[in-house]
């Protein structure tokens, strides 16, 4: 069964490829589909998202990373998919997914969403949080892959946090 991990992932996050690595384990495949929403100002391209997440994902070999417009349901009947993964953090996660999950089966019955609840050490950590904490010089190791920490310095014109500096 092919599973569909939808979102912006900028920057794709250890939280987000914890519940990629666990959805691994679930589905034959997973699609994780990176939205492109010119309405939206982003850190990074969506090229530059789609290849951090590649080379994130490249001990993972049944996922696939692409790019959609729209609306996920319709990506994920579009790509035979019978399931779209979501993240759970908190309890306010829950609702807005819960809502998402039942106007998704208003558009498309057949498509399921199935979430996985967030491991504890990531039950904090959003993409958002990154940014924030990069914004004012703090560190983002413990939080993205090393090759992304080192992009978003690059994007707040630091080479290291301001914290590790000597």
């Amino acid at each position: 069964m092919i599973a569909i991990y939808p979102g912006s992932f900028d920057p794709i996050t250890l939280g987000h490829i914890d519940i990629i690595e666990r959805g691994c384990k679930l589905f034959k495949k997973v699609i994780v589909a990176v939205l492109r929403n010119p309405s939206k100002t982003s850190l990074f391209t969506i090229e530059k998202r789609l290849n951090q997440i590649r080379y994130s994902t490249e001990h993972l070999p049944n996922v696939e990373v692409a790019s959609f417009d729209g609306l996920a349901v319709n990506y994920a009947k579009m790509r035979q998919a019978k399931v779209l993964i979501r993240g759970l953090r908190v309890l306010s996660d829950f609702e807005k997914e819960l809502q998402m999950a039942h106007t998704n089966k208003t558009l498309s019955s057949e498509i399921e969403t199935v979430f996985l609840a967030t491991s504890n050490e990531y039950s904090f950590l959003s993409s958002s949080v990154v940014k924030e904490i990069a914004i004012f010089g703090g560190s983002v190791d413990h939080l993205v892959p090393q090759h992304i920490a080192i992009d978003i310095y690059k994007c707040y014109d630091k080479t290291q946090p301001i914290l590790n500096q000597k």
